[in-house]
C-alpha cells in the first residue's frame, strides 16, 4: 500500500493553494466542499475562481515567493502546489516537508504527501478512489462504476443510523450485539423504507425494533466452511466473498494467501490454524473444538481453507463435529488445487486423445506413509494428481514405475499455482524427484502425472516464460529462482 487512506477534517481550517489556473480551480472546488478556509497565491486566477472569492476563499494577487511560506507556513493545515511550473511546485513541496506540513503537488506524485482522490459523495457516506497518482483517468472510471451502484439514499440511511447510535448503544451491552442489530437493519425492511424515501416510517420501525430488542438474547452462532481456492483471489466465488465480509472471526490455514486474507472483514478476529509437515499450530481435534466453542459464543465463524474444503481439506471431519453439537453451518466449495493449478499451467486434466479419467490422490496419509493402490494408479490414459506429495515423491514415482507405468511418462510439478510466483517444472516419472532437489521446490506444490502434461508446452498461457523443462531452466523472472 503506497498511501494510507485517510478522511481529513479541514472544516474552517486554513489551507493554501499556490497557483490560479485550471488545475488550481479544481482543487478549490474540492476544498470548498470540505468547508476549508482557502488562501490562493497567484498573479492571476481563472474567472471561475474569481466567482468563488468571498469569506471562504481569499486571493493574494502576487507571484509566489519563499517568504509566503516561511512567514505563514505554520498556519496552514495542508498546502497544494498547483502552478504550471514544476520547479515552483517542487520548491513549495520541499518547504512544506521541512516544516512537516502535508503537501500535494499537481501532476507530480513523487512530491506528494497525499493524493486527492476521485470522490463519490453521499454524505455522510463518502467513497474515495485513488491510483496513487498513477492514472487519474482510471480512478475516474472506477468512480463512475461505483457511482452507478451507490444510490443517494445510502447517505440518508447512514444519517438514520447516526441519529440512533446512542439509543442502540444504550440498549445493547456488547459491540457484537450492536453490530448484529445494525446488520439486520441494513439488510431488512427499515433500509428498504429509506430507499423508498419513507424516512418517517423507517424511523418509527427502527424505534419499535430498538424497544422490542432483548439484550439478554445470545446471537445465533454459525460456521462458514469456505474454500479459498488455490491462491488467486479472483478465483473466489461471490458467496465466499460475501461470507468473508460478514464473519466475526476467521480460522484460516497456511495455504490461504495474504491477498485473500485482505478481503476478510477488517475488524474480524484472526486465528491461524496452519499446518506444515510435522508442525501443526493446532491439532485437527483442537480446530474442531475451537469451531464449536466460537459458534456457541454466538459468533459467525469463517473456516477459511485453501482449495476446496472437501478435497483433502478435512472439511468432512470439521462439520462432523458441528453436526454432533447441533451447530448451524454452510459449506462453500472452492476451486481445488488440481483444477486451478492444472488450468494455469496449460495442462488439461482430461483430453480425448490422452486421458479419459483424472484421479486425485494424497501423497501423505494420516500415519505418514505413502501406501496407495498402485495397480489402480499405474495405468495409461489417465491423469494422476498428487496433493502433498513432495516428501514422498521418490516413493510415488518408483512405485508407479514398478507397477507398470513407463518411466518416460510425462510429469509436472506446479509450485504456488495460480499466483504471480507460479513455477512449472516439467519432466518425467524418472527424473521428477531429482528436479525437486535441483530447483529447490517447496510446498505448496502439486504433482501431475500423465500424457496430458505433453500439452503444457503448447497450451501454457500463464507465465509461459517461467518454466523448467526436462531439468533445464528456460527462463525465470527475478526473484523466482
Amino acid at each position: 500500500m503506497d498511501y494510507l487512506p485517510l478522511f481529513l477534517n479541514i472544516k474552517n481550517k486554513p489551507c493554501l493553494i499556490v497557483g490560479g489556473g485550471v488545475i488550481a480551480e479544481r482543487k478549490v472546488s474540492i476544498l470548498m466542499r470540505a468547508q476549508a478556509s482557502i488562501t490562493i497565491i497567484a498573479p492571476d486566477v481563472t474567472s471561475e475562481i474569481k466567482r468563488k472569492l468571498g469569506d471562504q476563499v481569499t486571493w493574494q494577487e502576487k507571484k509566489f515567493t519563499v517568504d509566503d511560506l516561511e512567514n505563514n507556513l505554520s498556519n496552514y493545515q495542508i498546502v497544494i502546489a498547483a502552478t504550471d511550473d514544476r520547479k515552483v511546485n517542487a520548491e513549495v513541496a520541499q518547504l512544506c516537508r521541512d516544516k512537516n506540513i502535508l503537501v500535494n503537488t499537481a501532476d507530480d506524485s513523487k512530491n506528494c504527501d497525499f493524493i486527492l482522490p476521485s470522490i463519490i459523495d453521499r454524505s455522510p457516506v463518502q467513497i474515495a478512489v485513488s491510483t496513487g497518482g498513477a492514472s487519474p483517468v482510471l480512478a475516474r472510471m472506477l468512480r463512475t462504476k461505483l457511482e452507478n451502484c451507490t444510490p443517494a439514499s445510502y447517505g440518508h440511511l447512514a444519517k438514520l443510523i447516526e441519529d440512533n447510535r446512542v439509543a442502540v448503544k444504550e440498549k445493547f451491552s456488547t459491540i457484537d450485539k450492536r453490530r448484529k442489530f445494525w446488520e439486520k437493519v441494513l439488510q431488512g425492511p427499515i433500509a428498504e423504507l429509506v430507499f423508498a424515501n419513507q424516512s418517517s416510517a423507517a424511523q418509527k420501525l427502527l424505534d419499535d425494533s430498538i424497544q422490542q430488542a432483548d439484550d439478554s438474547d445470545l446471537p445465533q452462532g454459525e460456521v462458514y466452511l469456505v474454500g479459498a481456492g488455490p491462491g488467486d483471489p479472483d478465483l473466489l466465488t461471490f458467496r465466499a466473498l460475501r461470507l468473508m465480509q460478514q464473519a466475526d472471526v476467521v480460522v484460516y490455514d497456511r495455504l490461504v494467501s495474504q491477498e485473500i486474507m485482505d478481503l476478510v472483514r477488517k475488524d474480524a478476529e484472526h486465528i491461524y490454524a496452519g499446518k506444515e509437515r510435522s508442525q501443526h499450530t493446532l491439532q485437527q481435534e483442537s480446530i474442531n473444538e475451537l469451531l464449536v466453542r466460537l459458534a456457541k459464543e454466538g459468533k459467525r465463524v469463517l473456516r477459511l481453507k485453501g482449495g476446496d474444503p472437501f478435497i483433502f481439506g478435512r472439511g468432512g471431519e470439521e462439520i462432523d463435529s458441528l453436526v454432533d453439537e447441533n451447530i448451524p453451518f454452510q459449506v462453500v466449495p472452492g476451486i481445488t488445487a488440481a483444477a486451478g493449478c492444472a488450468a494455469y499451467a496449460g495442462i488439461p486434466l482430461t483430453h480425448r486423445k490422452y486421458s479419459q479419467a483424472a484421479i486425485f490422490a494424497t501423497g501423505h496419509l494420516k500415519d505418514g506413509t505413502v501406501d496407495l493402490n498402485w495397480e489402480m494408479l499405474a495405468h495409461s490414459n489417465q491423469t494422476l494428481v498428487f496433493y502433498m506429495g513432495l516428501h514422498g515423491l521418490q516413493i510415488i514415482c518408483d512405485s508407479l514405475i514398478k507397477h507398470g507405468l513407463n518411466a518416460s511418462t510425462p510429469a509436472a510439478l506446479i509450485m504456488q499455482g495460480t499466483t504471480a510466483n507460479q513455477r512449472n517444472i516439467i519432466g518425467s516419472l524418472e527424473n521428477l524427484p531429482k528436479l525437486v532437489e535441483k530447483h529447490d521446490v517447496k510446498p505448496p506444490t502439486l504433482a501431475i502425472i500423465g500424457d496430458v502434461v505433453k500439452l503444457h508446452s503448447k497450451l501454457n498461457w500463464f507465465n509461459p516464460e517461467e518454466d523448467v523443462t526436462a531439468g533445464a531452466v528456460k527462463a525465470f523472472g527475478a526473484g523466482n529462482v
